[in-house]
């Protein structure tokens, strides 16, 4: 059914001495109940779904809290991307005896086409997509022209707040975020997804080594690194370095990766299969994560810095120096905590002073106060 331009709502009427919303809709039966799809005008959202947090607490809601935060991010998203925007449908309860009448069966559609009238009294509740209806109304508030756009709306008839509170949980019970590795692979609006993409997908080696749906890799997996890795060191490595054209900024990540790799035979070995990848992460550290940050990290500071290619190029040489073994005495409590590799930030600014310092390099305040601290045993 296609969503109208106008509001798919009639004009208020009077039957039976009630004012209704009349609206057009699909008729379906889920778990022996009826539900109901239509499509609602994004200017009536904010008008038919009211979010009133306040005003109960956890147990006397069917929602979680508001995350304020989130809101202004979709409202943005809207505004910034007005020709491709893309929204799910909410899914909604209703309290009220709604009628539902069939279009002929000679008609269009039959016994599942029709109207879904709701007395104006009815309260809807948002059981999945409050986030989305706040950012809606955020975007309606700088660009009113989008309240002709639509959004499908899923509308169940509510049973009561127990049965709310159960379809939260069950709406949410297998929403499962996609992996970030698949995120960058198919977002074509960041600009650091496109550049980390490119940097892989140019390089035999990395474009052979480098997982780009899941972020984290199997024992068994024959990929050295994740895309989202390559994001986080991308991110690292090209902050404030504003070269004038994405392909630029392309050629200078994926010239200094080229010499990173050079630095780590071990890669290339995974590559031609003289080694295996789980062998390499088991053992070694330097294809995890967290190094690939701290280089990204080091290699921001080396691009400030040099003058050419020549100069950082001639430092990175030092990488071959250091120890890479994961058991090594230089990572535990840096990199590696109980045998295990950690990517919090602390840890992450820890690998990068102790790698700095193996190459020469001096530590900016924020490095040199955390290593202080881990030195003298405090961290």
């Amino acid at each position: 059914m296609a969503a109208p331009r106008v509001s798919p709502a009639a004009p208020a009427r009077t039957r039976a001495s009630a004012f209704e919303y009349v609206f057009p809709a699909i008729r379906g039966i889920q778990a022996g109940r009826e539900y109901y799809v239509t499509m609602c005008p994004l200017r009536l959202i904010p008008r038919l779904f009211v979010f009133d947090e306040e005003e109960l607490t956890p147990e006397l809601r069917a929602q979680r809290t508001l995350n304020k935060a989130r809101v202004p991010e979709i409202a943005r998203y809207i505004l910034d991307n007005p020709t491709s925007y893309v929204f799910s449908a909410l899914t909604a309860s209703v309290n009220a005896d709604v009628r539902f009448e069939a279009f002929d069966a000679d008609g269009r559609g039959g016994e599942r086409l029709g109207t879904l009238t709701i007395p104006m009294e009815a309260k809807f509740v948002i059981n999945d997509g409050q986030h989305r209806r706040a950012g809606i109304q955020q975007a309606l508030a700088e660009n009113p022209e989008l309240g002709d756009e639509s959004i499908a709306i899923v509308m169940f008839l509510d049973i009561g707040l127990e049965r709310s509170q159960q379809m939260f949980a069950d709406l949410n019970r297998h929403a499962i975020r996609p992996a970030k590795s698949i995120g960058v692979l198919y977002d074509h609006r960041d600009e650091m997804s496109a550049i980390s993409r490119l940097v892989v997908f140019r390089s035999d080696l990395f474009n052979d080594l480098t997982e780009t749906e899941t972020s984290n890799l199997s024992a068994r997996s024959r990929k050295l690194f994740t895309l989202s890795a390559f994001y986080n060191a991308n991110r690292a490595l090209l902050e404030d370095i504003e070269p004038d054209s994405l392909e630029r900024r392309v050629d200078l990540a994926t010239a200094y990766w080229e010499v990173v790799a050079e630095q780590f035979p071990e890669w290339t070995m995974v590559r031609q299969r003289e080694l295996s990848a789980g062998e390499i992460r088991r053992d070694f550290i330097h294809s995890h994560g967290i190094v690939l940050h701290a280089l990204g990290i080091i290699g921001n500071s080396l691009l400030r810095a040099s003058t050419s290619r020549t100069s950082w190029q001639k430092t990175l040489k030092g990488l071959r120096q250091l120890d890479w073994h994961r058991g090594s005495a230089a990572w535990e409590g840096r990199a590696v905590l109980g045998g295990k590799v950690s990517k919090s930030r602390a840890n992450v600014l820890l690998t990068t002073a102790a790698i700095r310092s193996a190459l020469g390099l001096p530590l900016p305040p924020e490095e040199q106060q955390i290593d202080d601290t881990f030195r003298r045993g405090d961290a």
